[in-house]
């Protein structure tokens, strides 16, 4: 029976995890070579040590609706923390967005073509397990606990274990394989500012700031006497969320084959809630890094819960289709992201698709830590071009994930397969087109 106490009761325990996995990252040297984040050593250790194995933590079966809840939160916090600015003039940002989309266009029609048209085939699976593969690896936990809540309405309650599982897989395999590569890469001159483990700062290691390098949460608008200025920004966050499942239910008794899902619709909701507050002169009240951080808080928490609810028995029921997906999904991208990589940057190549590798495979928190060893100083400006063109991906990443349910349930899964395979490769004929597609120059 769920109680109040019982969201304290998993809540108390996976942030005691997360607390073990933070010293854990602190002190132990392979975890910090593998840069495995607390979140993800606190989930694995939750599944473990929970009622899927060993059944020694008294934690509930709820924690699949706690990730539901957590990714509605993560989209609410999007529509405040994101900023639009201008190109500086070169094609340096246009170049990493096509690249980053036309990937990951490509990866999901990848992924859907799999499941539709070979994996089902030959194993008595869903035809959309194919997508379990980019959601978990293109898009991480966060994409992989959306997606499963969306297909979960639709009556596949097994994609979120399957799209867990494949994130997971995907931070190991950013990590081990792109490790060597960067070895491989150093050993044959591909790389420009190459920087060893031990000489990458503390920081990066440990994930502990030093004194000096720490800074301000963010600004305070209000007295606390009156109403905590955490208090207010967390209050607009949890209400876009509810707006959005409000959105989403009424969406549903309107048009019920449309079941968008509640992220989706608190993203929406969000866009609107800020252009009110911004046309009534109040949004200067809303604090970017404390929404900013209170996102991060959330997907901690996202991937612990996530991590924790994979359904063992699901994953082993489908482990020899799933092992060709992300074998096949894997070895595909890894020749995508460096032969395309090798082409379309004019500089700093191998810096910008390693980058890219440990995105594409498991978190933009893993391209950073990839890309701060071969670019210890940033010189390659890859961050900045990366966050420029984000800004664009972002809304075909949300369609792809809000869409491809409502497509695969209603027998349409091969138009979105051939609308990603095509609007991919129309965009590496537009980078043809305008000459970024060019053998790298030396």
């Amino acid at each position: 029976m769920f109680t109040p106490w019982t969201l304290l009761i998993d809540i108390g325990i996976v942030s005691l995890l997360l607390l073990l996995g933070k010293l854990l990252r602190s002190k132990v040297r392979i975890i910090q070579r593998f840069f495995i984040p607390p979140s993800l050593l606190a989930g694995l250790t939750a599944l473990i040590l929970g009622p899927e194995v060993l059944g020694w933590l008294p934690l509930s079966n709820n924690m699949g609706t706690y990730a539901g809840i957590l990714i509605a939160l993560v989209f609410s916090c999007i529509p405040f923390t994101s900023e639009r600015g201008r190109s500086d003039g070169t094609s340096r940002i246009g170049r990493m967005w096509a690249y980053s989309q036309a990937g990951m266009l490509l990866q999901w029609a990848l992924g859907g073509a799999l499941g539709l048209w070979v994996l089902s085939l030959v194993w008595p699976v869903n035809p959309a397990m194919g997508l379990s593969m980019p959601a978990g690896f293109c898009g991480g936990h966060g994409t992989a606990a959306a997606i499963g809540e969306s297909f979960a309405a639709y009556g596949v309650e097994e994609m979120q274990s399957l799209a867990m599982t494949s994130a997971t897989v995907g931070i190991v395999a950013s990590v081990v394989i792109g490790m060597w590569l960067i070895s491989w890469g150093a050993s044959r001159g591909k790389t420009s500012y190459i920087c060893r483990f031990e000489n990458l700062s503390p920081e990066l290691r440990t994930g502990i700031l030093p004194p000096d390098k720490r800074k301000s949460m963010g600004m305070a608008s209000f007295s606390a006497i009156s109403l905590d200025s955490m208090t207010f920004n967390f209050a607009v966050i949890a209400m876009v969320a509810l707006g959005g499942w409000g959105l989403a239910k009424l969406i549903a008794l309107a048009w019920p084959a449309l079941m968008l899902p509640v992220f989706s619709c608190a993203f929406i909701v969000g866009i609107l809630v800020k252009w009110v507050m911004s046309r009534v002169k109040v949004d200067e009240h809303i604090s970017k890094p404390i929404l900013g951080h209170l996102s991060g808080a959330f997907t901690d928490y996202l991937v612990a819960f996530g991590v924790a609810s994979i359904r063992l028995e699901v994953v082993g029921r489908y482990i020899v289709p799933l092992l060709i997906l992300l074998t096949v999904g894997l070895l595909l991208t890894l020749l995508y992201v460096f032969v395309i990589g090798a082409r379309i940057h004019k500089k700093d190549a191998f810096e910008k698709s390693i980058f890219t590798w440990g995105w594409f495979t498991g978190t933009m928190a893993m391209g950073i830590a990839l890309l701060r060893i071969t670019d210890p100083d940033s010189k390659s400006g890859c961050l900045d071009d990366y966050a420029f063109a984000y800004l664009y991906i972002a809304p075909v990443e949300i369609a792809l994930v809000s869409l491809s349910p409502l497509a695969f349930s209603s027998g349409l899964g091969w138009l979105f397969v051939l609308v990603c395979a095509v609007s991919g490769v129309a965009i590496l004929g537009l980078s043809a087109a305008r000459g970024w597609l060019k053998t790298k120059e030396k």
